[in-house]
């Protein structure tokens, strides 16, 4: 198999047997671990950013229980997925683990530009995707967000060649609100169903198993800021093109200590018309949570959290880091991201692997509302 399995994943899960018992949840596909490694990097011109290098982090996290990795095409131009590339290729030809085992996802949607970074990148723009015919000047978005199916093809097959894999297991729309302001929202549906129908001729050609969408705010905001999208109008979008069988199963949003709209902010109508949370309309309409900046970008650690969130979390032993992801593996959340390029911070976190999830009463105790599934 070239993808995520029930039976891969529940081999490795087994190499753990001192894990808790709820370190990896299976979502009816796979076994998942409730804690997933991200290669994102914020500042992304530092030179810095290119120096460092994800490859030991990768192998440590997938040589040590995370069986979830995520990225994306732009991601450091590229550098990421390659670099998570090689360390898979790696730790196959060694046979520390098998394709079967892992869970590997990408996003399309901003154009990546490549390393290194071009000297003008509106002539890479124009040599890489206009004269190659993969979008019309139009269909850019501040010169660096497009949903052309041409491009998201180009992309995926891109992304494919990078990570040296034959299918992604979730492939997500990468924050699709950067196009409202832009666009109006009846063409941002227009767009994102024209994606949708690409994305199911993917999984029939065996490229992707499932898809998403990857927001920053889109599905946390008030329903009248700009750049607000409703879960229903993508969910009715996949229903018509892929019918009842359709493929998108996944929603990524932020879910952190900073930012926990997603439990408590009622913003979103489930499939009977009532106002829910993202995670509870993400139930509802039988989809995935994700949760992504887990530690919001480490802008969490500007001061130290009160004793009682690691009182109430489980976690006072540990460190702020582990509270914060403790926090964010919560609700109904399936597995929750991080990035770190020491493979010793993937150790630390890994202490998590020992301790129960926090429980919703938990949850309900530190942020005061009764909110989420």
């Amino acid at each position: 198999m070239q993808y995520a399995t029930k039976e891969g994943t529940f081999t490795y899960l087994k190499q753990y047997p001192d894990y808790s018992k709820d370190f990896y949840r299976f979502n009816g596909d796979f076994f998942i671990s409730s804690l997933g490694l991200g290669t994102f990097r914020k500042e992304p011109y530092r030179e810095e950013n290119y120096v460092i290098n994800y490859k030991n982090a990768v192998k440590m996290a997938v040589l040590n229980g995370i069986n979830h990795i995520d990225t994306a095409i732009n991601y450091r131009y590229q550098i990421s997925e390659r670099e998570i590339g090689e360390a898979l290729q790696e730790l196959f030809e060694e046979n520390k683990a098998s394709r079967e085992q892992l869970i590997i996802t990408s996003k399309a949607g901003f154009l990546p530009l490549d390393f290194p970074f071009p000297e003008n990148p509106y002539k890479w723009i124009e040599e890489e995707i206009l004269q190659k015919n993969l979008v019309t000047k139009e269909e850019i978005v501040i010169d660096q967000h497009c949903l052309s199916p041409r491009y998201l093809r180009w992309s995926v097959e891109q992304s494919l060649k990078n990570l040296q894999l034959k299918t992604l297991d979730i492939l997500y729309l990468h924050n699709p609100e950067t196009q409202l302001g832009y666009i109006d929202y009846e063409t941002l549906l227009k767009r994102i169903e024209k994606a949708f129908v690409l994305f199911e001729k993917l999984v029939k050609e065996g490229k992707i198993r499932a898809y998403g969408i990857a927001a920053w705010n889109g599905f946390l905001y008030e329903d009248t800021h700009k750049e607000y999208i409703r879960l229903g109008d993508v969910v009715a979008i996949a229903q018509k093109v892929g019918g009842k069988e359709h493929h998108f199963k996944y929603i990524q949003s932020p879910y952190n200590l900073g930012k926990p709209g997603a439990y408590n902010f009622s913003n979103q109508k489930g499939p009977d018309g009532r106002y829910y949370t993202l995670m509870q309309a993400v139930s509802g309409y039988g989809l995935q949570l994700m949760a992504s900046s887990s530690l919001l970008q480490l802008n969490l650690f500007k001061g130290k959290f009160a004793p009682k969130v690691g009182e109430i979390l489980g976690t006072s032993d540990f460190n702020d880091v582990l509270s914060a992801l403790q926090f964010a593996r919560s609700g109904s959340v399936v597995s929750a991201l991080f990035g770190a390029v020491d493979p010793r911070h993937v150790e630390d976190n890994l202490t998590l692997a020992y301790l129960p999830s926090a429980k919703n009463e938990q949850i309900k105790e530190l942020l005061g509302r009764e909110n989420a599934l």
